[in-house]
């Protein structure tokens, strides 16, 4: 999880002593005139020194909180031993067409177990894809990744890889789907409120049917 973090740089805090200093001796401060020129001269220190020196802003990375709950603090710890993986796998392969179809398996299965995580109750319906599909797609893609750092071209292997390959595509939209899925009973849920939404305008006279 990232946070975005601003550090404030203390330079234009420091112009702003630098005026006072020298000011002192060269303007001085024995009248309200001299302090109201020291004043003027400090925010205009100030401000040229923030577009001289501005804060630093980063993204850095925060930590999680561990769930309470014991099996979701498991499926969190096999979200990020999963994701490591993929991505270990995806930083070995060099082939860039096979890299974006990682990117996009590596997204895909965050979103999942997000999903999952944020709705435990919704565990079940993937339980096939977490004890198979995903388990069995990082099989292949360690294979693949093992035959690819051979640096030899045979007839199976290549015939092994080019299966890996053609699958990449399958497992692809099989991730899509399986995410789809979870959202079976909200786009049921919205389809529900949509219609009394409708019934109760029609009702009302302000729907555009009924005007």
């Amino acid at each position: 999880m990232k946070k975005t973090v601003t550090t404030r740089n203390a330079a234009p805090v420091y112009a702003i002593a630098v005026v006072w200093l020298i000011g002192t001796f060269l303007v001085g401060v024995h009248s309200i005139g001299g302090y109201l020129v020291l004043a003027v001269l400090s925010v205009a220190a100030f401000l040229v020194g923030r577009r001289i020196w501005p804060d630093t802003v980063e993204e850095v990375e925060v930590p999680e909180p561990e769930p309470a709950d014991p099996e979701l603090a498991a499926l969190k710890k096999e979200r990020d031993r999963a994701i490591s993986e993929i991505r270990r796998l995806n930083d070995n392969i060099a082939d860039p067409g096979i890299s974006r179809q990682i990117d996009h398996i590596e997204a895909t299965t965050r979103k999942i177990f997000d999903y999952i995580l944020e709705k435990p109750e919704k565990k079940s319906q993937v339980r096939t894809f977490l004890n198979y599909y995903l388990p069995t797609t990082i099989k292949l893609l360690n294979e693949y990744d093992r035959m690819d750092n051979l640096g030899v071209s045979g007839a199976n292997i290549d015939s092994a890889k080019r299966k890996i390959e053609g699958m990449l595509d399958t497992i692809c939209v099989a991730f899509d789907k399986q995410l789809d899925a979870l959202f079976s009973d909200t786009a049921m849920d919205i389809s529900a409120e949509i219609t009394v939404l409708e019934q109760m305008m029609q009702q009302q006279g302000l729907s555009g049917s009924g005007m």
